[in-house]
């Protein structure tokens, strides 16, 4: 069985098959899921600096039926490499369970900044094998944008069975990116400035990781906050260096938003790439070579 703690490149247990429905679900086909009972809806809303953030804007109103998960508390452990380290695919899995998503339900979850930490959720479900999952395109704006309206009540779900099965993501240790940097196509979520070293507001050196180019989240959505066509997304990340020869691995500053542009992605129909969930935090606690500037000549 695979899981977490095992040093090194973290492959799945077995080749994931196809996605059992799109990354993305539209606030039209939620109202009819939601309507016909069968999707569960979870608010992932999160505000660095803010502990309490994600939990009082949930309560001061949320999609109907939705529960709340915690960046910090549920969708993290402590101690780990990084900020924000996975907890162990059996634990996880129990959390999603207790809140009474099981293993028949589709699960959407939402945010409030473009799905960067909808898309965190997303990954997990899928690292314990469960496909059925997808962001809420556009988020929390899209619903409201859409005249439907929010609730304040918390639903009271049983407590369900989720399954932790044979892993559809694949996930890399410091250990072996630094062994195989130069090997793999290696992308940077973060904005642009923390990738070249400008600015860095959180953890204790500022760059990117030597090989690195930057493909920052922000750039996935337009304006709507809803993800470009695969088209323009596929385009985007071949620009950027990704091809079906080469594996990529994403990072960001602490695994949480390189999710997104794994999601983005796997909308544009591209291989899948490998998290590097310690990312920058990790990388740069440790000792690591840096660089600093604009992103190596392609």
């Amino acid at each position: 069985m695979g899981g977490r703690g095992r040093a090194g490149f973290i492959a799945p247990e077995a080749s994931p098959g196809p996605a059992v429905n799109n990354p993305l679900i539209d606030v039209d086909a939620l109202a009819v899921a939601i309507d016909a009972a069968t999707a569960r809806v979870v608010d992932v809303r999160w505000y660095l600096n803010q502990p309490d953030g994600g939990t009082e804007a949930y309560r001061s109103g949320h999609i109907p039926g939705a529960v709340f998960m915690d960046l910090e508390r549920d969708l993290a452990t402590y101690p780990g490499p990084g900020r924000h380290p996975l907890p162990s695919r059996e634990t996880f899995a129990a959390t999603i369970g207790a809140l009474g998503l099981g293993d028949d339900d589709l699960i959407a979850a939402y945010d409030d900044t473009s799905g960067s930490i909808a898309a965190r959720l997303w990954w997990m479900l899928r690292d314990i094998g469960h496909a059925r999952v997808a962001v809420i395109d556009g988020g929390i704006q899209a619903w409201e944008a859409s005249g439907r309206p929010l609730e304040t009540t918390t639903p009271d779900l049983l407590p369900a069975v989720m399954t932790v099965r044979p892993s559809l993501t694949r996930s890399i240790d410091r250990t072996a990116l630094a062994d195989r940097l130069g090997m793999v196509t290696l992308l940077d979520a973060r904005a642009g400035e923390r990738y070249r070293g400008e600015v860095e507001p959180i953890d204790p050196v500022a760059g990117h990781i030597p090989t690195a180019r930057s493909v920052p989240l922000t750039e996935n959505v337009a304006a709507d906050l809803r993800f470009l066509p695969p088209s323009m997304l596929a385009a985007r990340y071949r620009d950027a260096g990704v091809s079906a020869d080469v594996d990529t691995v994403v990072y960001c500053g602490s695994g949480v938003t390189a999710c997104h542009d794994i999601l983005a992605m796997t909308v544009a129909g591209l291989p899948e790439p490998i998290l590097y969930p310690g990312s920058w935090s990790d990388w740069s606690t440790a000792g690591m070579e840096v660089e600093t500037g604009a992103d190596p000549e392609r």
